[in-house]
């Protein structure tokens, strides 16, 4: 196995015996760049996981190709614009490779349960709400927004755009209508860390209805806490069921992983299953050629970047 470190990475002599640890107990090693790799062996395959910044992975999946990579794992959302991705997702159909995504939600338990539940309720609505849990102050959303310029439809609520395109029929084209909650909404522009400013949603609730009839709904908040989750609402629009993430069972395994990685966004623990299980499918498909059931495409990917930028000022402008 060979890992990336960057410059930005830690350094000095403890980085050094980690490095010498992981290789000698784990034979893994580290290089600079893609171009440090050696030749792909002979009747081996090779997989590059790419989870750096947005801006970065055209040219890491570039290099990954010419690295001999057949598959790539590509995190959300692939690329700052729907353009780079269908540039992407043609270089990679050229060279043969497969680019299958992080978005973790897909196989989420709490996902498939309320799916599940909503399937066999005529008249059922269902909510998908994504919390983080920053600090509601302007520092603190002012360093989130620059740190995630392409916005929040770009990048914390894609995985829930992802579930609609996937399981939804969402899509730019097949959109009726979109109507924003202003009660619960807010859109700020504040300044980051370098001091230039920002404006994004802090907060975002809308609702989508498909030309073929289907109408789901998302919720997202910076500042919501550590909790995600999905309910489903009956023809009279009360709720009769909520599965979250983290539920009762996953707590225990956050409790430990908190433990063990002080200082960490609490919503990374709680996603630690289904990312595995993600990165396990994806990885089982590089090296069988076992199919990747329920893991979004690259063809899923452009689709929700283009829903994102459809709805980005849209909403934007719902809420002036």
């Amino acid at each position: 196995m060979h890992s990336l470190a960057g410059a930005s990475g830690p350094g000095g002599a403890e980085f050094a015996e980690f490095q010498k640890d992981s290789k000698a107990n784990h034979g893994i090693t580290f290089l600079k760049s893609l171009s440090d790799l050696p030749d792909v062996p002979e009747g081996t395959k090779r997989m590059a996981l790419i989870s750096g910044r947005t801006m970065d992975n055209p040219r890491l999946l570039k290099e990954s190709i010419a690295a001999g990579c057949s598959t790539i794992y590509l995190e959300k959302p692939g690329a700052p614009t729907v353009g780079e991705l269908e540039v992407m997702k043609g270089e990679a159909a050229d060279a043969g490779v497969t680019v299958l995504m992080g978005y973790n939600k897909n196989v989420c338990k709490y996902v498939s349960n309320v799916r599940d539940y909503a399937k066999d309720l005529e008249g059922s609505h269902v909510t998908f709400v994504s919390n983080n849990t920053y600090e509601s102050t302007p520092e603190s959303l002012g360093e989130c927004f620059e740190r995630n310029a392409e916005g929040m439809l770009k990048n914390m609520a894609i995985h829930e755009l992802a579930l609609l395109v996937s399981f939804y029929d969402v899509s730019v084209d097949n959109i009726e209508k979109v109507e924003a909650d202003k009660e619960f909404s807010s859109c700020q522009t504040l300044a980051g860390p370098s001091g230039k400013e920002w404006t994004d949603f802090d907060k975002i609730k809308f609702t989508i209805t498909t030309k073929t009839g289907k109408a789901v709904s998302v919720q997202a908040d910076r500042c919501g806490g550590d909790t995600s989750y999905a309910f489903v609402s009956d023809s009279s629009g009360k709720e009769v069921f909520r599965h979250c993430m983290p539920d009762e069972e996953d707590k225990a395994n956050v409790d430990v992983l908190a433990k063990k990685y002080p200082g960490a966004m609490p919503y990374f623990f709680s996603q630690d299953p289904d990312y595995i299980t993600v990165k396990e499918r994806v990885a089982k498909q590089c090296a069988t050629g076992m199919e990747a059931t329920g893991i979004a495409t690259i063809d899923i990917a452009c689709e929700t970047l283009r829903v994102a930028e459809y709805l980005t000022p849209l909403l934007r402008e719902q809420l002036l």
